[in-house]
């Protein structure tokens, strides 16, 4: 295998933006008399905006129709805009910048892809979206983690072949995704959750491209 691109989820790998998705997401439950824990916004790691809101009402035990479910969604994200709107570069996750670097002077392509529709945004606040040849998110795919299509989507973009891509991703639902594109997946978290990937590591702090080379 030669390593021609590298793809990268948003959330958790290059800016930490769970925190925000959880407050966000509890301002909603509390309004909405549900029970919600850091703990249970753990399930909804690497999954759309829609589905993550369908976990929520299963939590809760609700029903309710297409219309209020739509509501529901937009408040959430209304709410997380105005968190991620001040976000700046301290945002940014340790090693994030200096492995990008790394992997563009060595011309490998750098792609994000994240299920996030604001991933253009937060890319734009902390000061990096000029890193990337390529943005495939919830703007450009429909389907949503474990299914490939954002990740099949960001190695068309880059014109570069599945097998030749490695996607960085701290979600089981996203390593699946990436399995499922035919793709190497390094994990970024734990190794006793992440058991799918080629490897864990806990951040892009303890990435280099010769670590990187291990998987060719």
């Amino acid at each position: 295998m030669q390593i021609c691109a590298c793809i990268f989820d948003l959330d958790g790998v290059i800016v930490d933006t769970a925190r925000y998705h959880f407050l966000g997401w509890k301002r909603l439950t509390d309004q909405l008399g549900i029970h919600f824990t850091e703990e249970d916004n753990e399930r909804l790691k690497g999954v759309s905006r829609m589905a993550s809101l369908e976990i929520i009402l299963e939590i809760g035990n609700r029903k309710t129709d297409e219309a209020t479910k739509l509501e529901y969604a937009a408040l959430k994200n209304k709410w997380y805009i105005e968190y991620i709107s001040k976000m700046t570069p301290a945002d940014i996750l340790p090693g994030c910048v200096s492995f990008i670097n790394e992997l563009r002077e060595a011309d490998i392509r750098i792609a994000i892809g994240s299920a996030s529709k604001n991933t253009p945004m937060i890319l734009e606040r902390v000061g990096i979206l000029s890193l990337f040849d390529a943005v495939a998110d919830g703007n450009n795919v429909i389907k949503a983690k474990p299914d490939p299509e954002v990740f099949q989507k960001a190695a068309e973009m880059l014109n570069v072949k599945p097998e030749n891509c490695v996607v960085f991703e701290d979600a089981v639902a996203g390593i699946q995704a990436a399995r499922n594109a035919g793709m190497k997946c390094i994990g970024i978290g734990s190794p006793a959750v992440l058991t799918k990937a080629d490897f864990v590591v806990a951040g892009l702090s303890e990435m280099n491209l010769e670590k990187l080379r291990e998987l060719e």
